[in-house]
């Protein structure tokens, strides 16, 4: 790796909507930096960035990816992003190791769904955000009203850094805002109408600059270039940099730019955690060890990548470090800096540096190395699942190690082995990104899958008081079976503060109480004068708890209920945990049933963002499923943000319903709420199935 100051290093992640064209803008810059001999191309599938075969057959960036080369005194880390929302999980860990977001805003369809999407995380992530304007040699482009679309939504902070010299076949380059050159001959705008609104978004973060400027004192090009980077870190400039990167047109001005703008590393603010001690982070090569992995890949030849940023301190080969999800240090394997496919190794890694280690099944992604913790990269919650099962009988071990894969490379995929449904649940952002996921299976682990609807983990729960008891007697000559519960069933409300609880429903006798938070269970136990030994609770209460896992009324688990064991009898000689438990479980099989049952089904939250005229239609399908709409947000640019909470049984498909009502405008986002009463004739028709099914078992 090329010595290079921490100063001239840029982190860019580059990020936008789909077909935007970020990968070929990539690709150009590796070209126009002669980092790359070739002309690779997404279409041949000779791309630097999409180098899998899923990327190479869809033509569209799947996974991130990381690329370096040196350019005019400047080290540039670029991380190449999907740009369907549907893998928006990379996006978000390339933002964690960026300190600049290059958002691509395709000019022929403006601001799409995604775009608005990685603009608001880069946001979050607390980076710096510049805009490219790509694909300007496209027919049909109303520049004006493109700018307009960007600064209606984003603000008027964005402003252009240099505009196009013609539109379309007519295109043959981009004039500088910054530096207005004499001849603008051409210039779809005039770069000098610009010149002085960007000066001005520049100078804000300096009042003294700022004073002189509206005095008529412009700042000095030595000014400009100190305060760029600050405006672009504190918000007051976001960069419009114009582009067609397929006609190598604007390749060489946007690498200025990103020199120009692009944050160094230090001026993005972060902070790292030690116990009570909080840690400014610094790019010091002689400070702390402060290092995150962003982004973990195996490669066919099951070779762990672990992609690391490395804000302080530095990496070296066989340095032992430690990390934030393992107690013990880990001798660290062979830096390498990487270039797509291709890597590289090096003898050491410093601030500002991007880099992976292989092998090392230690890390995983989010952890941090050193001993102050930085904070973890929130992922957003997988909420479309499919139950999957091999074709092939006999392939279920090679299916579990598979998927286990994915999930350590895909922070945004989930694998549950559902005890309750018996079924073995993925889930991940969409259809399609499950659908790409099938497809590596068959190609890198030669797995092929059977996937259906997963079943919805409903639940059950009562919502009256009941008592009863139950008697387990049998005799079958020798020693003999008997033990006998009476019980006290009520409904327990979430949030119960549990020794009021007890208080409040006259509880006096209790011994003793325990309460299992996974169910929301609480038992009591208020017997007294053994009449049931306490050597035998314990089996009462394993009982109680096997019938809350099976249910009661459909076979869903249980939750929501405190029984109180208040009496009983036992035999000195015939009673026995076995007999005790089976007492307990068939005494809360029978009370459960007269405590008014009923399921519950998850309830989830959604966010829907849709142009403006679809709000209507929105609303009533929201309706017509059975939710209930919360009021609406403007989300800018003639959009508006939906707020709902409806059942997940009516949503689990829904990513196709609403991609046809606003003819793939549309974006939402869903996590779960909680658990309410499901209406009575859907319960009905629930528990005559697992009736039915329970009959066919038999």
């Amino acid at each position: 790796m090329a010595k290079v100051k921490v100063d001239d290093i840029r982190n860019i992640a580059v990020c936008g909507h789909g077909s935007a064209g970020k990968t070929t803008l990539i690709d150009q810059m590796l070209v126009a930096a002669g980092a790359v001999s070739s002309n690779p191309c997404v279409d041949d599938g000779t791309s630097i960035c999409d180098f899998d075969p899923e990327e190479k057959t869809h033509k569209y960036t799947i996974e991130s990816s990381v690329v370096h080369f040196n350019h005019n005194g400047k080290r540039f880390n670029i991380i190449d992003t999907p740009g369907y929302p549907d893998f928006i999980g990379q996006a978000i860990g390339a933002f964690d190791a960026a300190d600049t977001a290059l958002i691509a805003v395709n000019a022929h369809s403006g601001i799409e769904v995604n775009t608005r999407r990685v603009f608001a995380e880069a946001g979050k992530a607390g980076i710096g955000r510049m805009i490219v304007i790509t694909k300007l040699d496209s027919d049909n482009i109303d520049f004006p009203a493109l700018i307009a679309q960007i600064q209606d939504v984003w603000s008027s902070a964005c402003v252009l850094f240099n505009v196009p010299v013609g539109l379309g076949e007519s295109l043959t380059g981009v004039v500088s805002t910054l530096n207005v050159p004499d001849d603008t001959t051409g210039a779809v705008i005039d770069p000098n109408e610009i010149h002085d609104a960007l000066i001005e978004s520049i100078v804000e973060v300096d009042e003294e600059v700022m004073e002189r400027f509206f005095e008529g004192q412009p700042p000095t090009k030595e000014e400009l270039s100190g305060l760029i980077s600050r405006a672009v870190a504190e918000g007051s400039l976001v960069p419009i940099i114009c582009s067609a990167a397929k006609g190598k047109i604007g390749v060489e001005e946007t690498l200025e730019a990103l020199a120009v703008c692009g944050l160094p590393p230090g001026a993005v603010a972060r902070t790292a955690v030690k116990d009570d001690q909080t840690l400014e982070i610094s790019p010091d090569p002689e400070g702390p060890l402060v290092a995150h992995v962003f982004k973990t890949r195996i490669d066919p030849f099951v070779q762990k990548l672990s992609f690391i940023r490395v804000f302080s301190g530095t990496l070296s080969r066989d340095q032992a470090i430690t990390s934030s999800s393992s107690r013990k240090s880990i001798k660290l394997g062979q830096p390498l800096e990487v270039l797509g496919n291709d890597t590289h190794p090096i003898d050491q890694a410093g601030p500002g540096d991007i880099v992976a280690v292989a092998k090392m099944d230690a890390l995983h992604t989010g952890d941090t190395l050193g001993e102050y913790v930085l904070p973890a990269i929130k992922f957003p919650k997988p909420m479309v699942g499919l139950a999957v099962t091999p074709k092939s009988r006999g392939d279920e071990t090679k299916l579990s190690g598979a998927l286990h894969k994915i999930v350590e490379e895909d922070p945004t995929f989930v694998l549950e082995h559902d005890a309750q449904t018996k079924e073995l649940v993925i889930l991940g952002m969409s259809e399609l990104h499950l659908a790409i996921i099938q497809e590596r299976l068959a190609r890198r682990d030669h797995v092929e899958v059977d996937t259906k609807q997963p079943k919805i983990p409903f639940r059950e729960t009562i919502q009256a008081k009941a008592e009863g008891s139950y008697r387990h007697k049998k005799q079958s000559g020798g020693r003999g079976q008997f033990g006998e519960v009476h019980i006290q069933m009520q409904p327990l409300p979430r949030g119960t503060n549990i020794e009021e609880f007890a208080v409040k429903h006259n509880f006096p006798q209790i011994k003793r109480f325990t309460y299992h938070e996974k169910y929301n269970f609480l038992w009591i136990d208020s017997v007294v004068g053994g009449v049931i030994p306490i050597n035998f609770m314990p089996a009462v209460e394993k009982g109680l708890l096997e019938r809350i896992q099976r249910g009661v009324i459909a076979g869903y688990q249980v939750q929501d209920v405190c029984v109180n064991v208040h009496f009983g009898k036992h035999h000195p000689v015939d009673s026995s945990e076995a007999a005790f438990k089976t007492a307990a479980s068939m005494a809360f099989r029978n009370i459960f049933q007269e405590a008014k049952p009923g399921l519950l089904e998850p309830v989830v939250k959604m966010a829907i963002t849709v142009p403006e005229a679809n709000v209507g239609d929105v609303y009533s399908d929201i309706s017509g499923r059975g939710g209930r709409v919360q009021g609406s947000d403007a989300a800018g640019g003639g959009m508006q943000t939906v707020n709902a909470e409806i059942p997940l049984r009516e949503v689990t498909t829904y990513a196709r319903t609403l991609s046809s009502m606003t003819g793939g405008q549309g974006s939402f986002t869903m996590e779960f709420n909680h658990y309410e009463i499901m209406p009575a004739n859907i319960q009905q028709e629930i528990i005559s199935k697992a009736k039915l099914h329970e009959e066919e078992d038999e």
